[in-house]
């Protein structure tokens, strides 16, 4: 239980912090007069500001590329490829990709840059914000094989923000099913939207439907809960949070990182005794 991330990420109870992407060229919001390079030192400060708080790896993503395609373009994953290898000399701790909302782009990325596990929607069909969102779990696995991306741990988001499964089914037999048809390395349960508390007792069924499975708690994890969330789940996937004034589009604040790791390692020390 959790082994992979002990061995992969050094820790259980495992702590991921989230470096958010500024938009990228070709996003809607994208400055063209400050550039890839206004993007590139934007990430460099979160990267370094996550790293000198404390988390345990760090996920790359394109989080202000709204709105999300599910068939990224080839400019969005050059560019972040671009930055990642940009970035790769400030690099001490081990990280992960997520071009949203594309799981093959996702490995591909990962297949480019040496990252350690991707986060995406690998299954289910949607009704979402961005329209019908279909997905070929198969298809995907088959071609993280033929790219040579097998040891990247795939982290299934099972609860997609802004969207709702459109099959009537309960998160426990999703859950029980993911884990039974696509061997997942991890599940992430999450809130409504970035940012939003993942519901305990959602985290609790599922984490007690699939007890062999890494549970993530994948939004809304703060100071004020983290004990309640770990306590439950095999580790956290933290972006909001670390943000200054906890504002979803601002920089990352050391200290808060800081204030938020010391709690976290508390817990683990208390759970050893």
């Amino acid at each position: 239980m959790g082994k992979w991330t002990i061995e992969a990420l050094g820790t259980d109870k495992v702590i991921i912090g989230m470096c958010h992407f500024l938009p990228l060229p070709g996003d809607p919001s994208f400055d063209k007069k400050g550039g890839i390079e206004k993007v590139i030192e934007a990430a460099r400060h979160d990267l370094l500001a996550l790293q000198e708080g404390g988390v345990d790896a760090v996920m790359f993503s394109n989080e202000f590329s709204l709105p999300y395609l599910t068939d990224v373009r080839t400019e969005t994953v050059a560019s972040m490829a671009r930055i990642i290898g940009e970035l790769m000399p400030d690099v001490k701790i081990p990280f992960g990709v997520n071009v949203l909302w594309d799981p093959k782009q996702s490995l591909n990325l990962a297949a480019a840059t040496g990252a350690k596990f991707v986060r995406e929607i690998f299954t289910g069909v949607y009704a979402s914000d961005f329209g019908l969102w279909n997905t070929n779990c198969g298809d995907v696995v088959r071609h993280q094989h033929n790219i040579g991306a097998e040891d990247v741990k795939l982290l299934f988001n099972i609860v997609p923000e802004a969207a709702r499964y459109l099959g009537d089914r309960n998160i426990i037999d999703i859950a029980k099913s993911t884990v039974f048809n696509t061997k997942p390395d991890a599940l992430c349960v999450s809130g409504l939207v970035a940012g939003a508390e993942t519901d305990s007792q959602i985290l609790k069924k599922v984490k007690e439907a699939v007890p062999g499975t890494v549970v993530f708690a994948n939004t809304g994890v703060k100071l004020n809960n983290v004990e309640e969330q770990l306590s439950i789940a095999d580790g956290a996937i933290v972006g909001t949070t670390f943000k200054k004034d906890g504002v979803f589009e601002n920089p990352v604040d050391v200290t808060r990182v800081k204030e938020f790791m010391d709690r976290v390692k508390k817990f683990r020390e208390n759970l050893k005794n």
